[in-house]
């Protein structure tokens, strides 16, 4: 039993340090894109939307800053603090990132960024669903 406690602990931390540094990466970035619209200040010309539904980086910012930025970090601490829904959120942050970042392959192409976000999503997502399938019995 203190073994399984002990790999819950593990399994916590490893998840909430993902989350706070896919959240550490996101805020400055989304901030910058709300601050500036037509991306300049991310050397991100607004021709890169071409395909999407956007006019400018607006909206995509602050889906970064709010959903992938502090609910990245919220879900962070929950994982920290092992919260009994932590791995509900981690499951369904590692699928937004997933989504957000097929988006933006389906509308700009892909960028090597794109893999290692997904694969960082991805790796959310199944640890989420860990993390909720063993649950922490000590109370």
């Amino acid at each position: 039993m203190g073994s399984t406690r002990s790999n819950r602990r593990r399994l916590a931390i490893g998840l909430g340090i993902l989350q706070v540094l896919i959240g550490i990466g996101a805020v400055p970035a989304g901030i910058a894109m709300i601050s500036d619209r037509s991306g300049r200040s991310l050397g991100m010309p607004l021709e890169m939307l071409g395909n999407s539904p956007f006019a400018d980086f607006l909206i995509p910012g602050v889906f970064l800053l709010v959903v992938n930025g502090i609910g990245s970090l919220l879900g962070g601490i929950a994982s920290f603090n092992r919260h009994r829904f932590a791995g509900e959120i981690a499951a369904w942050l590692g699928t937004f990132l997933m989504v957000w970042i097929a988006a933006q392959v389906w509308w700009m192409g892909a960028h090597w960024l794109h893999v290692l976000y997904f694969v960082l999503g991805l790796v959310e997502l199944t640890l989420g669903l860990v993390f909720r399938r063993n649950p922490d019995t000590s109370g």
